[in-house]
């Protein structure tokens, strides 16, 4: 049984895996959500001047990871997949842990895509980091909590390996 937690989570610990394995930590994982768009129409037989609304199509909003640039094939060779096939479908889970490391939530994407890379800016006078962002695009959003059943999303179901 769950017990109930008066304070929320704090949104600094988790970890990304891509196709059930874990690609390395993330400084910022960005833009999870969804929305659906509702058409608007009225019927002849509504008396009043009303007009109903009906649920068109979802859309999943381009999540965005930043981290510190290291020497990680994994995200490269998604990448370069991509640009040469322009195909390179995979599920990406993002996992929120709690203060003790264990999992608290799950955010999965269905059929993940690089969209965009971002590498990092360069400059010999300062100590920054070098930071790159993979910008990802995705055709489904599902989100589960450890304690309870999946909330899930409209969408493409994943796509099997």
């Amino acid at each position: 049984m769950a017990i109930a937690r008066g304070n929320p989570y704090g949104a600094f610990n988790f970890q990304v895996s891509l196709d059930a394995r874990v690609i390395g930590g993330f400084s910022d994982v960005s833009g999870i959500g969804a929305a659906t768009s509702y058409s608007e129409y009225r019927e002849g037989t509504i008396p009043r001047d009303t007009s109903r609304k009906t649920a068109a199509t979802q859309k999943y909003a381009d999540v965005v990871l930043k981290r510190g640039l290291v020497d990680s094939a994994s995200l490269s060779q998604w990448l370069e997949q991509g640009l040469k096939s322009g195909d390179s479908r995979r599920n990406l889970t993002i996992t929120l842990l709690d203060e003790a490391g264990q999992p608290v939530a799950k955010f999965h994407l269905c059929n993940a895509q690089p969209q965009k890379w971002v590498g990092p800016t360069l400059a010999a006078k300062g100590g920054d980091v070098a930071m790159e962002e993979l910008h990802l695009t995705h055709e489904g959003l599902s989100c589960e909590e450890t304690d309870s059943h999946p909330r899930q999303t409209p969408g493409r179901p994943p796509r099997k390996p």
